[in-house]
């Protein structure tokens, strides 16, 4: 069975416990006791709970792996109720060397390079601190006569932080794997200014998101309710019925997996003829804060988690129903949405990071699992690679031929690959004249 990645957050961590996420479900299909066996071969039980979706009883292999936030888990399936898991542990950042020059001392800033309506390029760079002179009474204060110009490097940025916006989860509590916080040194590097510094960053061995879809969308949110369901609704693949009196209804037409969901954006709206229309699940809009009585509760803070959570990776009807059934749609489910998505991006990212190693070596050579492990390190294991060298070597592909002992044929540099991948799918694309709606189901 397939390896499955899970990112511990801080809430793992205090309560000794993993969260069946959605994509976790078929991995633990039933309650009752079960044993983790580590990488060690020590084997740890532990308690697997479908009801409150959740697996208890890790404290001691989270102590035993010396795993913190962000450290990620690989669990295989052995056999019932018995499942191995490997531990990666992300190495912490050196703390920055204090440089003096002359005796001035100086400070890490973040220094914006350039900025576009799309995209702010930010690097972090070790910048002399001007003395202050102290002004006494009397003396002139007027800016050309207060003190020397000062070199461009020496100007403090200090608007930066400001400008970036801030996404609700990052002051709503537990709110999906938490970064890292110790700084290091690294070159430029391109941040996209709708996702604040606890968004998951492209890293070797972790999340990277893909350029390509947060260009084809805006950078800000809908600031209406109605424009907001309606632009979930586009990423996520529902149709919208807006049906008047305050209440909207966002329909997955799925042929046989089909359903809808009635939403209220004010109290009022409950006691309209208009709710009275049939949906599968109803949900009334309020603000994180609030607990009204009556139908389950969408709050405004994770409307619009949502819907940056589907501008960063796919998200499908089929990924929120387990939500919307769940009840209400708050800052936790956004939270745990989060983590969902944090996995589908890992994934891209460990893909990203074979081929990156596939691009050491040149066409028409051989290579192996074992020696493209070694390059890799412990972010990708055995099984991840061995799958993605599986599609590697299939259509469209095709780049990789299998060959035996574990060995590999190089067919064509990744370089060369890319590029015809590229014009095959532009060829493709050009023949796409009425793209199908994604996740919907002809019947």
């Amino acid at each position: 069975m397939k390896s499955k990645r899970y990112m511990i957050t801080r809430p793992c961590l205090q309560e000794g416990s993993l969260s069946l996420l959605k994509y976790l479900e078929s991995t633990f299909p039933t309650s009752g006791p079960a044993v983790f066996v580590d990488d060690r071969g020590d084997e740890h039980a532990v308690q697997i709970d479908r009801e409150r979706m959740e697996v208890r009883g890790l404290g001691a292999l989270y102590h035993a792996q010396n795993l913190n936030v962000n450290d990620v888990l690989m669990i295989t399936s052995l056999s019932p109720s018995r499942y191995q898991v490997e531990a990666i542990v992300k190495p912490h950042a050196p703390p920055l060397p204090q440089r003096r020059e002359n005796g001035t001392p100086t400070e890490t800033r973040r220094v914006v390079v350039s900025s576009t309506p799309h995209v702010r390029e930010i690097r972090m760079q070790e910048v002399r601190v001007p003395p202050v002179t102290p002004v006494r009474p009397g003396e002139a204060t007027e800016a050309g006569d207060a003190r020397p110009e000062t070199g461009r490097a020496e100007t403090a940025p200090s608007p930066v932080t400001r400008a970036e916006p801030v996404r609700p989860e990052a002051s709503a509590g537990r709110a999906g794997p938490e970064p890292e916080r110790k700084a290091a040194p690294q070159a430029s590097r391109r941040v996209d200014v709708r996702f604040p510094e606890t968004a998951p960053l492209p890293t070797p061995n972790g999340p990277q998101p893909t350029a390509g879809r947060a260009a084809r969308t805006s950078t800000t949110l809908p600031t209406g309710v109605d424009d907001q369901l309606s632009e979930l609704a586009r990423l996520t693949g529902y149709h919208t019925d807006d049906l008047g009196s305050g209440v909207m209804r966002l329909k997955a037409d799925l042929g046989a997996h089909a359903y809808s969901v009635m939403i209220a954006s004010t109290p009022a709206a409950v006691q309209t003829p208009a709710w009275q229309a049939v949906a599968d699940y109803r949900l009334q809009l309020c603000g994180e804060s609030e607990r009204p009585d009556g139908p389950p509760r969408l709050t405004r803070e994770a409307l619009s988690a949502l819907i940056e959570h589907a501008r960063l990776a796919p998200l499908s009807p089929v990924d929120l129903r387990g939500y919307w059934k769940a009840g209400s749609m708050d800052m936790e489910s956004a939270a745990s949405i989060s983590e969902l998505v944090s996995a589908y991006i890992a994934q891209r990212g460990t893909f990203s990071s074979v081929l990156l190693a596939l691009a050491q070596q040149p066409a028409n050579s051989v290579t192996t699992v074992q020696r493209l492990a070694e390059r890799l390190g412990s972010g990708v294991n055995f099984a991840e690679l061995g799958s993605i060298l599986e599609t590697l070597s299939r259509a469209p592909f095709q780049a990789l031929q299998p060959l035996p002992g574990g060995q590999y044929l190089l067919r064509v540099g990744v370089g060369d690959l890319l590029t015809d991948l590229a014009d095959y799918a532009d060829g493709v694309r050009r023949r796409v004249r009425v793209p199908a709606r994604r996740d919907q189901v002809v019947v």
